[in-house]
């Protein structure tokens, strides 16, 4: 007897998280450093399971005569999601949206399937009405056909059905053989073949693997809608993520329009790109200029409020950051922020006490951003020191003025990355002038006046006494401004002292 053969075979444990492996049981996965996520796999085999399978389905060619007209993306003719995806849908390309409850994931989905069912998508897209069938495993059909009246998704060609049995749902792609899957959600749907509730971990990978399954030998383009956990990642095993060509995270707050798309994988596109987009009642609508969401008092010379620009994936947006400064009755003043770092306000706070020459111990400091938006980025920390400024002195700042820096603990400014894009978006919208960190050496827009710094001090002098003129007109408070005169470098020169010329 050999010792291949003599060999016993041994338990083999797996990561129900990552699919990690080994031959005794851990509490701990040593790849995605899992807890509790480690069980009995069954006896590790002692040889290959799978023989060779000879002759070959399709046979092997050269890479230069494969056909790539079949992978081109078809457009799903809302532009917002198709810049996401990297062109629209590819046939065969298995998409898992993810997003919260509520934040407008099956509206969105059925839009995209009454587009695509009715084949109005322009000569690059599906020319000719297409069947989509529509599986939804959390509502009624009945609910489903309501929403699709509100927003105007009847199309003769997409078929509806309710269902949570995976076999149920294969024998409804034999029947009417579509040419596109929308599954709603992937966590409701569970085989009989598998033990496990649905949604759990061994139901999730089962009916994923055989709608991918599905998908490829079919070339049919197929969205699963995902759950997520508390902390926003995407609920189920992570071998989900693995198996699915694109994932991308719906994102939204309750309490405001705004909807953003976001691509954390994706192998047919990049996954810098974001997608925007306004919850109505009327349905969700893609937002090619989203900027007018978070701006109220643009150029109104409001004291307490500034204007930045971040870079959500590679579309520069222009948000609104507002601050109050108050007298705090309390030992401890108060700190408080909405849409703003909690983290790095209090730094902020902090340089302009020490290197600003504002006293701020003492007083409630409130933050805050318009429209509901988001921002943690270093770049807003320059916009977010201005508007307390202009609180703290009761002073706006000069109309159509945006600022964009980041801001150290020793109060100097620093660059940030995508200034270019994110002053062409400025000079777009209509602003006059831009605070921004001394040395960047970026091309400035035609339209466009620079006001170099190189310290947090300069800065705050500078909003000072611009503060006082701010009723004048834009052109007159900034007239000396260090890039008056082209946007050329003055050489490190505080602004002071330019103003002073």
């Amino acid at each position: 007897m050999t010792s291949s053969t003599s060999k016993r075979a041994r338990p083999a444990y797996r990561c129900t998280e990552c699919g990690w492996t080994t031959v005794k049981w851990v509490g701990r996965c040593g790849e995605c450093q899992a807890w509790g996520t480690v069980s009995d796999d069954g006896p590790a085999p002692s040889g290959p399971r799978t023989a060779a399978v000879s002759p070959a389905r399709e046979p092997a060619r050269p890479i230069a005569e494969i056909d790539v007209e079949s992978a081109r993306a078809n457009p799903t003719g809302i532009g917002e999601f198709d810049r996401v995806l990297g062109g629209g849908l590819v046939p065969g390309a298995v998409i898992l949206l993810a997003g919260e409850p509520g934040v407008g994931k099956s509206t969105l989905l059925l839009d995209v399937a009454s587009n695509v069912a009715d084949g109005v998508l322009g000569p690059n897209g599906f020319e000719s009405p297409r069947t989509v069938l529509y599986v939804t495993g959390e509502e009624s059909a009945g609910q489903v056909r309501l929403r699709a009246e509100r927003i105007g998704a009847l199309s003769p060609t997409l078929l509806l059905a309710a269902e949570t049995d995976l076999g149920t749902v294969l024998g409804h792609l034999e029947v009417n053989q579509p040419d596109m899957l929308i599954v709603d959600s992937v966590q409701t749907i569970a085989s009989g073949q598998v033990d496990g509730a649905p949604g759990g971990v061994s139901q999730v990978r089962e009916v994923a693997a055989a709608l991918i399954a599905v998908a490829k030998d079919r070339q049919m383009p197929t969205i699963l809608v995902g759950h997520v956990t508390k902390d926003g990642s995407v609920a189920g095993p992570r071998t989900l993520e693995h198996l699915v060509d694109v994932v991308c995270q719906f994102e939204g707050d309750r309490h405001s329009r705004l909807r953003m798309i976001r691509a954390v994988k994706n192998r047919y596109g990049p996954t810098d790109e974001v997608g925007c987009f306004d919850l109505s009642e009327n349905g969700i609508v893609g937002l090619p200029d989203p900027s007018g969401l978070f701006l109220s008092h643009a150029g109104s010379g409001v004291a307490g409020s500034c204007i930045t620009v971040t870079l959500e994936g590679r579309r520069p947006l222009a948000v609104e950051v507002q601050g109050l400064v108050a007298p705090s009755p309390l030992s401890n003043p108060r700190r408080a922020t909405s849409g703003v770092d909690s983290s790095r306000l209090a730094m902020i706070l902090a340089v302009l006490q020490r290197h600003g020459g504002l006293r701020l111990a003492d007083q409630d400091v409130y933050a805050s951003t318009v429209g509901g938006a988001r921002i943690t980025e270093p770049a807003s920390d320059l916009a977010a020191a201005l508007a307390l400024v202009s609180a703290r002195d009761g002073l706006p700042l000069p109309g159509a003025t945006v600022a964009i820096g980041e801001v150290g603990l020793a109060g100097d400014l620093r660059p940030v990355v995508g200034l270019d894009r994110r002053l062409g978006e400025a000079a777009r919208l209509g602003f006059a002038h831009a605070v921004v960190p001394h040395g960047t050496g970026v091309k400035v827009p035609e339209g466009l006046q620079l006001v170099e710094a190189s310290h947090i001090r300069d800065v705050v002098e500078w909003a000072r006494s611009a503060g006082g003129s701010a009723g004048k007109p834009a052109g007159e408070s900034a007239a000396k401004s260090p890039s008056g005169s082209g946007g050329k470098p003055t050489g490190g020169r505080s602004l002071r002292a330019v103003d002073d010329d």
